[in-house]
């Protein structure tokens, strides 16, 4: 029994262990992406700022309105 509990306790499995690293490396990869996307979306905000609403005129924004859902 005490092999048992020191097996699972203390050992550490070669998948688990290349699992974990791998999600680590995609956490990684998804913050790094999380901040470009955040540059970006900050630098359209400046220039729809500095533009204002002039890059709307001319543009005809026919949106229908919305169905209400069936019950």
């Amino acid at each position: 029994m005490a092999k048992a509990l020191l097996g699972y306790v203390g050992g550490s499995d070669p998948r688990l262990l290349a699992e974990m690293r791998r999600l680590q490396q995609r956490v990684q990869d998804l913050e790094s992406e999380l901040g470009r996307i955040q540059s970006e979306n900050d630098a359209l905000n400046a220039a729809a700022a500095q533009h204002g609403d002039s890059m709307l005129d001319g543009i005809d924004l026919d949106v229908p309105q919305a169905e209400p859902a069936l019950t």
